[in-house]
Formats: C-alpha cells, structure tokens, sequence
C-alpha cells in the first residue's frame, strides 16, 4: 500500500517469540549490554498524544527525567494520525480537553462544539510548546523493544533510530487506536491506484477530483470521510460489511456565551464529570427506566436526544445498554429516522443496523452521511453476504460484478487497545514477551500494571474505562495513579513495583463480570477483538462506570496500594 511505510513493525512470529522466551539468562544479558550504551532517565514514555504528553509534563513536575519516544514528527498521537477528510472528535470540546491546568483550560478559545482534527492538533502543538514539552520527546523514533533486568530494575529499550535508552519506568502511553488495521483481501497489494488508510492520513492532504474512489468500511472513520468524498469524486463506491448505527453530531460554532458560561464553572463541571458513566458532565447519568414512562414520553424524550445530537441517546434512560428489550425502544427510533433520510428503500435497507443493539458497538455521529446516499455518484455495495473476492490493479470485484476504481480508501479502523503495545517486543526477565502473555487475551490490573512485568505501566489499559470514558480525563486519572506509585517508591526506598497476579485475576473476572450484564456482548466490534483476524474474543474496556472505576482506584490507594507489590 502507500501507507506501508508509515505502519508498525508487528511482533515475530509466535514460534520465533517461544524460541526467544526460552532463556532467562539470554534476556539479562541483553538488558545489561544496553546499560553500558544507552541515555539514562527516570522514566520513559511511549508515545505523544495526550496521554504521553501529561505523562511527561507530570513527571517532570516531579524533579524526574523523562524521555518521550514519538514515531509521528509531531506531538497529538490519534489525531496526528487521523487527518483524513471530516476526521473529528465526538465529545464536546470543552469536555474532551486537559483539567490539570486551570489557566490552560480557560485560556484556549475552542471554536466548535466537536472540535475537528485539525483544531486538536493545534491544541496539542499549543500544549507542548506553553510546557515545553517538545524538550523531552524524540520525534520520528518508534520503539522496538524493550527488555526488564531485575538486578538493576531497569527497562532498557531500542529503536528503529538506533537511539537507545534505559529508566526505571516504562510507560506506555501508545494510545488505544493507533495501530491501523489492513483488510486481508487477495490482491489487495497489487492494486495500482492510490491507497490511503484513515489512520494514516497524508500530512498534505488528497484531492479526489474527478476520481473514481472506493472506501472499505462504515465504522466511525467511515461515516465521517464519506461524505466529504463523495463531494469531490466523480463517483464513489461504498463496500459496507456491517450496518452501523449513526446519529446526526449537530455540530456548530461555539457561542462565546456558552463558552463562558463553561468556563465559569468549570471545576464544578469537571467535577460532575466524574460521576457519570462515561465521565462526560454535558449528559449526566440516567435514573429512570424506559420503561417507567410512557409510550409518548419515551417518544418525546427520544425526538429531544434527536434534536440534540452527539451521545445523547445513549443516555436517556438507565437501561439502554443493559435490556434488550429498553434497547429495541430506542433502536426502533433510530431505525425509523435512517429510512426517513433515505431515498431509495434498497438502500435504507442495507443501511439500516439489524443486527446488534444500539451502543453495542461504538455509536457514530455524522454530518450527512445517510443523505451523502441519495446523491447520483455514490454507490453501496453490501459486502456481508457476498464477501470482496478480490482487488486487482484498478477494481474491486464483489462476486460477478466489477466496481473500477482509481483510489481506495481503507477505513478498516484498528487493532484496538493493545495492537500497539503488542507491537513492541517487550520482554520480562524470564524473556517472556507481552505478546505471549496476550496471546489468549489481555489482562491487567485496573488496566495499570500487567503481573510479572515491573516498573511497567499502561495508559488506559485494557480492564479500565478507557475507550467507553471521555479518554483525556481516563489519561490524567491513569498518570496521577501512576506518578502516586512512583511517589512512594521514592518515599519508602522501593527499586520495583508489579501487580500481584491473584489481584489481577479478580479484577479481570470482575471486568467481565461486569461486561456480561450488558448488551456490550452482543455484538462483534473492536471492542472484542472481532475486526482483527486471529485475535482472541475478549471484551476490554471496564464499562462499570467512570465513576465505579474511580471508587475502586481509591480503595485501592487508600489500602495501601492493595494489589500492587513493592520490593526494596
């Protein structure tokens, strides 16, 4: 493809990685040769979107070095990424911003209510710059591998730069969308036009004029760069596996009033934030049933979440996402206002989601989507049935029938959560991988710290809000727990610090716990895995609640740090 260059290098082969894991000597050995040639720090972090930018604003804070490794030339990870056509967030911005600077938060001047990439790409230019972060991050240098010496509790890492370093943290701020995932479809490799994924996007942009383009995939990326597509191309075909729920963003100016008024409160709003479900202050948190109102009720509360836009739906009543049948009450709402955008019947009929419940998989917001389909020059093309059968050097041929093309668009989304942490060849001082430790599924303690790899922290791990969580608060949550671990291994004279593997196993069994009492389950989405070919079914994120999640962080901290173990 033309992304290839940008992408990851995946781990080895799953033989290879057993034939390395085999000798525990042969790992020390490689950790102390990087000693005698690497940077020394406090810490390190991968990764510079906004996670790994407070990371190291906040250990820094802290009179500890920090090194940052960046494989992007700039800071803001998703959305340095993601520059594609009509790419924007789908939380408020005045929501999805930094907390932990007052004067930041009232200084920056947003200008919609969704800010769009590039704003939040400006946003985390004017972040590093006012705390001069730029300093501390390496640019244009991807992680490799990083191996533990327990002698010296140190991770020592490598990169495709030859730069080399060693610190007794290792954090990995890698984001949970940011390792672009490839459709498996024979002669893919062969096609002769331009390809482009949306997560790796041309920094220059594309102009399709006068093109014939074909986009694979309607998920959140989708539904975003198809209309602004369609507006260019001479005609643009959609090959559509799956159906996916979309509710009009409503997106606008933001007032100067309305972001004054914000901002006059501010901490209180935050605040309300972290008692929500989602720890997004603007919907609340539902008390009522669907079913404890009437018929015309939960018809006019549906029409006002309509008129709204953005997550509301979601939120209406407290049982959405965990009764079928309070979830079909408002599915069958949604359903009904697709058709009502739609044109020709065939074409509501592909693209009107039967097949999971609403907010099962992750709810897009659009700007014309459904009406980009009544234009003459878009086409869909269902591909669930009847799979691609194969890509030549200027079409896509789906059964019989051909579809030419001169570009392709692949928005096939990601291998989420932990494709970029599993990309790295991380290694513990029995030379076990953390691929190999994933290899049946992740699993953490609160999505931090991983049994058997010390000094090794995620952000927004897999077993924590993270990706069903207002991510820039779940980040500033994560570093703060973090950087209080560290604190009182300075305190107390502590080398190393790893999660007890009988508390991790609770805490996961818990997470799942809890995702089996809701309709998350019931559908194949990212969120399981179930996009990428190969990789174990297990649910990620904990979707108990921010503010559960929160409750049980500090129990745990005030249990003096219950679950995590300390060693001199």
């Amino acid at each position: 493809y033309a992304c290839h260059k940008f992408l990851p290098t995946l781990p080895p082969p799953r033989c290879m990685r057993r034939a390395l894991s085999s000798s525990r000597a042969s790992g020390r050995a490689l950790a102390r040769r990087h000693f005698t040639t690497a940077s020394s720090d406090d810490v390190i972090v991968v990764g510079a979107g906004f996670a790994g930018m407070y990371a190291c604003h906040k250990f820094r804070s802290m009179g500890l070095s920090v090194r940052v490794f960046e494989r992007g030339s700039s800071v803001g990870g998703t959305w340095y990424w993601n520059r594609y056509p009509g790419a924007r967030c789908d939380l408020p911005s005045l929501e999805y911003s930094y907390s932990f600077d007052e004067a930041l938060q009232q200084d920056w001047e947003w200008s919609e209510v969704y800010p769009s990439q590039e704003e939040l790409e400006r946003y985390a230019n004017h972040v590093a710059d006012r705390f001069d972060l730029r300093r501390s991050i390496s640019f244009d240098t991807r992680v490799t591998s990083a191996t533990y010496d327990p002698d010296a509790c140190r991770w020592a890492v490598e990169t495709d730069s030859g730069a080399r370093a060693v610190a007794s943290h290792l954090i990995l701020a890698t984001g949970n969308l940011s390792t672009p995932q490839l459709p498996d479809i024979p002669g893919v490799e062969g096609f002769a036009g331009r390809t482009f994924h949306t997560g790796l996007w041309p920094s220059d942009g594309v102009d399709f004029s006068g093109r014939r383009v074909g986009v694979i995939g309607t998920g959140s990326s989708g539904v975003q760069v198809i209309p602004q597509v369609a507006r260019s191309a001479s005609h643009l075909t959609v090959f559509q596996r799956t159906a996916n729920y979309s509710i009009p963003a409503r997106n606008a100016p933001l007032e100067p009033e309305a972001q004054a008024a914000h901002k006059a409160r501010y901490g209180e709003i935050r605040q309300e934030a972290l008692v929500t479900p989602f720890g997004i202050a603007k919907y609340g948190s539902p008390s009522v049933s669907a079913f404890e109102v009437s018929d015309e009720e939960r018809q006019r509360t549906y029409e006002a979440c309509w008129e709204m836009g953005g997550q509301a739906m979601l939120f209406a009543y407290n049982d959405l996402l965990k009764c079928a049948d309070a979830n079909e009450t408002a599915a069958r709402f949604v359903r009904q206002r697709i058709r009502e955008k739609l044109v020709e019947p065939a074409v509501a009929d592909l693209l009107v989601p039967t097949d999971h419940p609403i907010g099962a998989k992750r709810l897009c917001l659009d700007t014309d989507y459904y009406e980009t389909y009544n234009r003459d020059n878009v086409t869909l093309v269902c591909v669930k049935q009847t799979p691609i059968r194969r890509i030549d050097p200027g079409g896509v041929s789906v059964g019989d029938e051909r579809h030419p093309i001169d570009d392709l668009v692949l928005a096939t989304g990601f291998d989420a959560m932990t494709g970029a942490a599993r990309s790295i060849d991380i290694r513990n001082s029995d030379g076990l991988s953390l691929a190999d430790e994933w290899e049946s599924g992740p699993r953490s303690y609160l999505g931090l710290m991983v049994a058997g790899f010390p000094n090794m922290y995620l952000i927004t791990g897999p077993q924590s809000p993270s990706v069903k969580s207002q991510m820039i608060l779940a980040s500033e949550h994560h570093v703060d727990i973090i950087a209080g671990i560290v604190q009182t291994m300075r305190a107390e004279g502590h080398r190393s610090v790893e999660a007890v593997a009988e508390a991790q196993e609770e805490w996961v069994g818990h997470a799942n716990e809890v995702a089996d009492a809701t309709l998350y389950t019931k559908a194949s989405t990212w969120y399981n895995g179930a996009n990428v070919p190969g990789k174990p079914r297990v649910f990620m994120p904990y979707v108990g609640g921010v503010k559960a999640y929160r409750e049980a962080c500090e129990d745990v901290e005030h249990d003096g740090w219950r679950g995590f173990r300390f060693q001199h």
